[in-house]
């Protein structure tokens, strides 16, 4: 029984990871990317970088969310196939 909720939550967080993994990758890019031009520039604001971020995560999740709903739904059937096993191994 431990080895198979292990194995649950490994999946879990790893499926966490690559849904989160683009959204997060692509803002990380834009801020940094933002905090460049601030430095060379001298412009210390800091919710100049808020709206970019925003957007980018917005076009992110509009070209990835396709796949991320098939990343979850494919978690979701696995795990509910899994289901009646974890019942029997009771």
């Amino acid at each position: 029984m431990s080895d198979s909720v292990v194995h649950i939550i490994a999946l879990a967080l790893l499926t966490a990871a690559k849904v989160a993994g683009p959204v997060l990758i692509s803002t990380l890019v834009i801020g940094l990317l933002l905090s460049i031009v601030q430095s060379a520039t001298q412009i210390q604001e800091q919710t100049l970088t808020f709206l970019p971020k925003l957007a980018v995560a917005a076009v992110a999740l509009v070209i990835t969310g396709s796949w991320c709903l098939r990343v979850l739904t494919s978690f979701t059937t696995e795990l509910m196939t899994m289901v009646p096993d974890l019942i029997a191994m009771r």
